[in-house]
């Protein structure tokens, strides 16, 4: 397992119970109080990533860490256009957009984005040559 992946899935892991919005009345939402089934997939992609990890698969690694990033941006839209469509009673838009803007987006996102970050940056382990050494102390 490499270090970097490992930090990346915790990252994403934290980041998902961290607090993301802040509603006025009802208080801070993690992923599964925005919406059970955006948590669930959300969770998905982390347990991909670890299982991805655990078994050294870099492709994987970087391919959860897009999927996860992905769809914090699909969330981040889901939200703000739920925001908007709640107050949708109100006839006046700038009452609506009063409202909806009282629904603040908090520090979550960004663990979540970094954890994804870092495990899209996975590379390859560099195979040797065969018959080449790359040690400094072989000499041909």
């Amino acid at each position: 397992m490499k270090p970097q992946a490992v930090t990346g899935v915790l990252l994403l892991t934290a980041g998902g119970l961290c607090p993301l919005i802040r509603v006025p009345i009802m208080g801070t939402w993690n992923y599964f109080g925005i919406d059970p089934f955006l948590g669930g997939v959300y969770y998905f992609f982390v347990l991909l990533a670890v299982w991805a990890t655990w078994k050294n698969k870099p492709g994987t690694i970087r391919f959860a860490g897009w999927a996860a990033l992905v769809w914090v941006m699909l969330s981040l839209a889901a939200v703000w256009f739920k925001s908007h469509d709640l107050f949708g009673f109100i006839h006046f838009r700038k009452l609506i957009n009063l409202a909806a803007g009282m629904v603040k987006y908090k520090w979550g996102w960004l663990v979540i984005i970094a954890g994804s970050g870092i495990l899209i940056t996975m590379r390859r382990p560099v195979k040797p040559i065969a018959g080449l050494s790359l040690s400094p102390d072989a000499v041909n």
